[in-house]
């Protein structure tokens, strides 16, 4: 079979691929680097992290459903844990948990399958209660798996999409101190026992879009065109979410993440069951900033789960059009 190396990216980008297969299934060979890592979250609060390319998210890979995935993982020796990858689009073997666990200073090379078409959560899980520990600081990803034919509308049509963005939101348990201040650590372990107390709360301290407070806003916004079809993926590997696009729609969205059936039309809201990833397709009709986020509004606004989308285009009078200003009136 023909091998292909992908060079992966940061999300929300996703690396260069095909909407439709060319040619027979192909070997896609993929490599990520275990970081553990102090990452800022907002203004002077900070986690000891685990990622995957030293991302949080890590980053979304892309493949066709027949091909396989030729996958290593690197844990450095500058690692304190042992790591693994469980990708929610395997088959068996506790989706590659079970097969690829790698100490500090190891690899590890396995490659599965992708029989499913779809967008997919990886994330870490080594054993026990360090499972839920690695997912909250950080460890988690996404997959998404194309039919080789491409994309289809709710009528079976082909369709496409113009520009991608992959979209992780992130739960995080930060432990406060007697002073109502966030902690600081060292390390992954001297922070583990305050973070396990937290996590049992099952209340996060934030809920963000792409690993911090306004990684995806004001000046680091997601961009598109009038007219252009944007295709929004977003995982949560731990939490449910209600995606949500102030001022516009989810024109096809994917339930369940599913590729293999029909999408839904025309939703203002989606969801996605924790643990999973989901994709939404809309066609930007006017131009301005949109509001991405997730509408538990407390959430959004409070928590931090919000993106913005700054959109280039025309304004269209017949779309929406203000009639009459704000203005005084007289008391009756």
């Amino acid at each position: 079979m023909e091998r292909i190396s992908q060079k992966l990216v940061s999300p929300p980008f996703l690396p260069i691929h095909n909407q439709i297969a060319k040619g027979k299934p192909k070997i896609v060979e993929v490599r990520l680097l275990i970081e553990e890592k102090e990452i800022q979250v907002e203004d002077d609060v900070t986690i000891q992290a685990t990622t995957f390319n030293g991302s949080i998210p890590g980053p979304i890979i892309v493949v066709h459903q027949g091909d396989y995935v030729e996958f290593t993982l690197f844990n450095p020796e500058t690692s304190v844990h042992m790591h693994n990858i469980d990708f929610h689009a395997a088959t068996g073997a506790l989706g590659g948990g079970k097969i690829s666990k790698v100490m500090p200073g190891e690899e590890v090379t396995i490659r599965f399958k992708a029989t499913k078409a779809g967008v997919f959560v990886y994330h870490c899980a080594p054993n026990g209660v360090m499972i839920p520990y690695h997912v909250v600081t950080g460890m988690n990803g996404a997959i998404m798996v194309l039919p080789r034919e491409g994309l289809k509308d709710n009528h079976g049509n082909a369709v496409h999409y113009d520009r991608a963005f992959y979209i992780g939101e992130q739960d995080y348990y930060i432990p406060k101190d007697e002073f109502d201040e966030y902690k600081k650590y060292s390390s992954l372990t001297a922070a583990m026992g305050d973070m396990l107390n937290v996590m049992q709360t099952l209340t996060p301290s934030h809920n963000v879009f792409n690993g911090s407070m306004g990684a995806l806003t004001g000046n680091n916004a997601l961009t598109a065109k009038v007219g252009e079809k944007v295709l929004f993926i977003h995982s949560q590997a731990n939490r449910d979410s209600r995606p949500h696009l102030i001022g516009g729609h989810g024109d096809l969205v994917w339930e369940g993440g599913s590729f293999s059936d029909l999408p839904v039309s025309n939703r203002e809201t989606w969801f996605i069951p924790g643990g999973s990833a989901i994709a939404a397709l809309y066609e930007f009709k006017q131009p301005g900033t949109y509001v991405y986020l997730n509408h538990n509004l407390i959430e959004a606004l409070q928590f931090g789960a919000m993106a913005h989308v700054q959109v280039e285009g025309v304004w269209n009078d017949d779309l929406q059009k203000q009639i009459v200003a704000p203005h005084r009136i007289k008391s009756f």
